[in-house]
């Protein structure tokens, strides 16, 4: 496809508010903190292949932690859990009977983990396709991705198909040999393409999704990028167009409740910061960043777990002290765990006293919330107490901790806890 050609189908991409683009790749909370939980999940992984505890099914490993995460950003990777859930009549995919092919995959994700070059990373995967083990394929390449988002692009059907409409080729599912020959010919024109879409692999990798499922026509003709029949290209545009509305909802009650924790933390006289990515947003014609700090105070703490509490959604600072009170993290759609922990990073960088932290979530999700609080590798942490609080008990309680509070400590009025964690 000539140059100028490619450069269109850019440009409508990047336009379209409904992309792949708009709506997962560029100022999504949930994409980026998806990065950091999936990097501690692939440790985690490994810890438990190597000390024996990493079980032989997909349900309760933490492998299915990992790909929760993954799935989580929705759209895009929606079926990337399937390829490792255990088929037991097929004995696929072979890495939890087997305890060879399980330690093969475990030293896979180590040494791709530690991998600082393309070369070494496509000399791993060379190595684990000369295992030939049954049912470990490129759905790899969806953990790989978050590892090493400008070295490694996504995989799944959709992407094969958008890049087979784009480049006139025949590219197959399953084939680790055909992934490398995909991402060559990716990379190869994502710095063509340079600076109309990022080094980061995701943007183009969303490109040919949107191409795949027929969300953007080639040539100007609306099935010429059709691999679905056009029922199924109706049935994905539809949905797509019902899960940009719920993340808009999703999003905008987030941010309710980021004001209401801000405007609660206020009136107990504290000062308020909220996620860095989120201070320029308003509602109802109010500011985040006219009314919470800039920055976090000065802590004695690595740069990158400063990054990293610097994400959490709402924090409460002692005026007089500048000392961190009290935090909270808000999930909508996004990993209860990987929000568990941040605070405890938070936590555990404070020193030695116990803080008392919350999870605020929507009523739905109360099951989940103590799900993840019973979970053991919880029950030994003596840093921090985590309670949750319900938005509708936000919702129906804000003024009266405004009027009656005099410090965090009214917010256990609401809050609620499990025995292990409180």
């Amino acid at each position: 496809m000539a140059t100028m050609n490619l450069d269109g189908l850019v440009k409508i991409y990047k336009q379209d508010r409904e992309s792949v683009y708009n709506t997962w790749f560029i100022y999504n909370e949930t994409r980026m903190k998806a990065f950091r939980s999936i990097r501690r999940g692939v440790l985690d992984v490994i810890a438990a292949i190597k000390n024996g505890t990493f079980g032989n099914d997909f349900k309760g490993s933490p492998l299915e932690f990992v790909l929760n995460c993954i799935t989580e950003q929705k759209q895009v990777f929606e079926g990337a859990a399937h390829p490792f859930y255990w088929k037991p009549k097929l004995r696929i995919p072979d890495i939890y009977e087997n305890e060879e092919n399980k330690q093969i995959f475990g030293q896979f994700l180590e040494s791709c983990l530690s991998a600082t070059s393309a070369d070494k990373l496509i000399k791993e995967i060379v190595k684990l396709d000369s295992y030939s083990i049954k049912g470990l394929g490129p759905a790899v390449a969806n953990i790989l991705y978050f590892l090493h988002p400008t070295l490694m692009p996504p995989f799944n059907t959709a992407m094969v198909y958008g890049f087979n409409a784009l480049f006139n080729d025949k590219k197959k599912l399953g084939s680790w040999k055909q992934y490398l020959e995909m991402r060559e010919i990716i990379i190869s024109t994502n710095e063509k393409l340079n600076p109309n879409l990022s080094k980061d692999l995701g943007a183009i990798s969303g490109l040919l999704f949107d191409i795949g499922i027929g969300k953007i026509a080639l040539d100007g003709n609306w099935e010429a990028a059709l691999t679905f029949e056009k029922d199924k290209l109706e049935k994905a545009l539809k949905k797509r167009h019902s899960e940009v509305q719920q993340e808009i909802e999703e999003e905008n009650e987030h941010l309710r409740m980021q004001f209401m924790l801000t405007e609660i933390g206020r009136n107990l006289g504290y000062d308020v910061f909220v996620a860095y990515n989120d201070r320029t947003k308003s509602l109802d014609g109010k500011s985040l960043e006219f009314i919470t700090l800039s920055k976090l105070p000065p802590m004695d703490i690595p740069q990158d777990v400063i990054k990293t509490i610097s994400l959490i959604d709402v924090i409460w600072v002692n005026k007089e002290s500048k000392e961190i009170e009290c935090a909270f993290e808000i999930e909508k759609s996004t990993s209860i765990y990987s929000g568990i922990l941040r605070l405890i990073d938070l936590a555990s960088s404070l020193g030695d006293k116990q803080y008392n932290f919350f999870l605020v979530a929507p009523d739905s999700r109360e099951k989940e919330i103590l799900a993840q609080l019973n979970r053991p590798s919880f029950k030994s942490i003596d840093c921090v107490k985590l309670r949750y609080i319900l938005f509708s008990s936000l919702r129906n309680n804000c003024n009266g901790l405004c009027t009656f509070g005099d410090d965090y400590k009214i917010l256990f009025k609401i809050a609620k806890g499990v025995d292990c964690c409180c």
